[in-house]
């Protein structure tokens, strides 16, 4: 090992030596799960509580067997989390590499360390995103199989800090002790998503990179973007350059709208990746689609383009099933997204299609479903698809509310996957109460409580429990336009359904949620959240 690198490490052992090591009693589980949502999988004492000082360092173990591209993805992880610790600590916390055994517990096997994050992990059922974080006086070690498992243990590791590690300036006289742990933690389901509507109001590239880092904290691991509506159209497709500066140049209420170059998306499919984020975009068909009607005469019928529409009623559009041009576009339009598009998920929507007869719903979906898996993705779309000939593979987004639909129920026991987000649960759009200013209520109203209290293995009757495959928290946005409309509505709801998601469904109990959400106040306050402080949680005194 280096000497400068010996200096660094044992001046964090030597500093942090005096830290009290918590005995293995209930309290040292309670206090680190009363800090972190999603609530891990187990908790368990550590070594002892392990404080930051400015001799730690943050120490990059690549694994022996790691290829450099896996050594490079920790080290980014390791850059990423310096980041996010130098600014409030105001510490150097220089990121160094060494390659060092891990321990029996999880923990360094050759001495003194600050902070180690460490590639091949042997625990095989930590999978793809699991990961442990193992705390003694000296250390704390993150240990994974993957990038994404050390990347979600980080998030843990920053949730175990003081909330003040989020502020962008330097909080001096504050001691930054992350609480005695040995944590092992997987997530229930491969799929945790959010879901940003950028059709009915346009959110710029960097609202959207905001609301990937703020999904990144809760461990979610999809962002679902609705492209398009009957309001606007926000991706350019080369091939149609009219549906982006025509289709996209309003929004609901008849503002300006705005719409991705090709660049732009590619820069948030990027920036979602540095978070570990897949990016599912959404094409929606055969409704919801005015902004293009009006964009190309063609696609319409009788030949007529209709006007661009800045109201928020729905179900009025459709393209024409019966045109051999409706397929031209849609093969167009999908190529070119789903180039730009690393993920495997392709949204082709679905829902809300009242002006597409029965017959020729089902066509359209059929031959959607072709077109994109001869583009290699997998079909996703909203459940109302079922009531076609789901392909091999697809999989539904249950947005229901009754939990009763028996074509849902018969498509998931022929082997449909499902994705849960039932409205009157999981859409964050939906007023907390009659007196909210903002969002919607078709659904109902959705307090904090309604929204956490459900599980999704249950929801819809008659479903398999292995056929749900994950969760995600839509947020529409009719009425919301600014980052503080969003967090309004997304916060506190949002991490509720983010632990949905990633935590064991034997953890769900509301009142022990309730308390760990009013610990995360101050670290949104920190972040500039601006949140709903629902009568139902005991929030801190603002």
């Amino acid at each position: 090992m280096p000497r400068v690198l010996c200096a660094l490490l044992l001046a964090a052992g030597a500093t942090a030596a005096g830290a009290r090591a918590a005995s293995s009693t209930p309290s040292a589980a309670a206090e680190v799960t009363s800090r972190v949502i999603p609530v891990p999988a187990s908790v368990q004492a550590g070594g002892g509580a392990f404080r930051l000082t400015s001799g730690t360092a943050i120490e990059v173990d690549g694994g022996p067997d790691a290829p450099d591209s896996g050594s490079q993805a920790a080290r980014d992880v390791a850059d990423y989390a310096a980041g996010l610790l130098r600014p409030a600590t105001g510490y150097a916390l220089p990121v160094v590499q060494t390659l060092a055994a891990l321990g029996e517990g999880g923990g360094r096997a050759d001495g003194p360390a600050g902070i180690v994050l460490a590639l091949g992990d042997t625990d095989q059922g930590l999978g793809d995103e699991g990961y442990r974080l193992h705390t003694t006086p000296t250390s704390v070690t993150v240990s994974a199989r993957t990038p994404a498992g050390l990347f979600h243990g980080v998030q843990t590791l920053r949730q175990l800090l003081p909330a003040a590690v989020e502020s962008r300036t330097a909080v001096p006289d504050t001691a930054w002790t992350v609480p005695d742990a040995d944590i092992r933690d997987v997530p229930r389901y491969a799929y945790r998503g959010a879901m940003l509507d950028v059709a009915r109001h346009f959110l710029t590239v960097a609202q959207v990179e905001r609301s990937i880092d703020q999904l990144a904290l809760y461990k979610i691991n999809t962002l679902h973007l609705h492209l398009t509506d009957d309001q606007g159209w926000r991706i350019a497709v080369s091939s149609w350059p009219r549906l982006a500066t025509y289709g996209g140049s309003t929004e609901v209420g008849g503002g300006s709208g705005g719409w991705y170059s090709q660049q732009d998306y590619q820069e948030i499919v990027g920036y979602a990746a540095s978070r570990f984020l897949t990016v599912v975009p959404e094409i929606d068909g055969p409704g919801h689609t005015n902004a293009a009607l009006a964009s190309y005469a063609e696609l319409n019928c009788d030949g007529k383009a209709p006007a661009l529409y800045t109201g928020t009623s729905v179900g009025f559009s459709s393209l024409c099933v019966g045109h051999d041009n409706t397929y031209t576009f849609l093969d167009d339009v999908i190529r070119e997204v789903a180039a730009l598009t690393p993920g495997p998920y392709l949204h082709i929507g679905g829902d809300e299609a009242h002006s597409t007869s029965a017959a020729d719903y089902v066509t359209f979906v059929d031959h959607v479903q072709q077109i994109v898996a001869a583009h290699g993705k997998t079909v996703i779309g909203w459940h109302q698809i079922d009531s076609a000939h789901p392909a091999p593979g697809a999989i539904a987004q249950y947005w229901g509310t009754a939990g009763d639909e028996t074509d849902v129920a018969a498509a998931a026991q022929a082997g449909t996957r499902l994705i849960m987000s039932p409205a009157n649960r999981a859409y964050l759009d939906m007023k907390y109460t009659s007196s909210t200013s903002l969002g919607l209520n078709w659904a109902g109203y959705v307090e904090v409580k309604t929204s956490y209290d459900w599980d999704p293995a249950t929801f819809v009757k008659n479903v398999p429990a292995s056929a749900v495959f994950g969760v995600e928290a839509p947020l529409w946005t009719e009425t919301l336009k600014s980052n503080a409309d969003l967090d309004f509505m997304a916060f506190p709801r949002l991490p509720g359904i983010a632990e949905l998601g990633w935590s064991p469904a034997a953890t769900h109990d509301w009142d022990a949620y309730r308390v760990r959400l009013a610990a995360q106040a101050p670290r949104w306050t920190a972040l500039g959240i601006t949140f709903y402080r629902s009568p139902q949680v005991d929030w801190p005194a603002a």
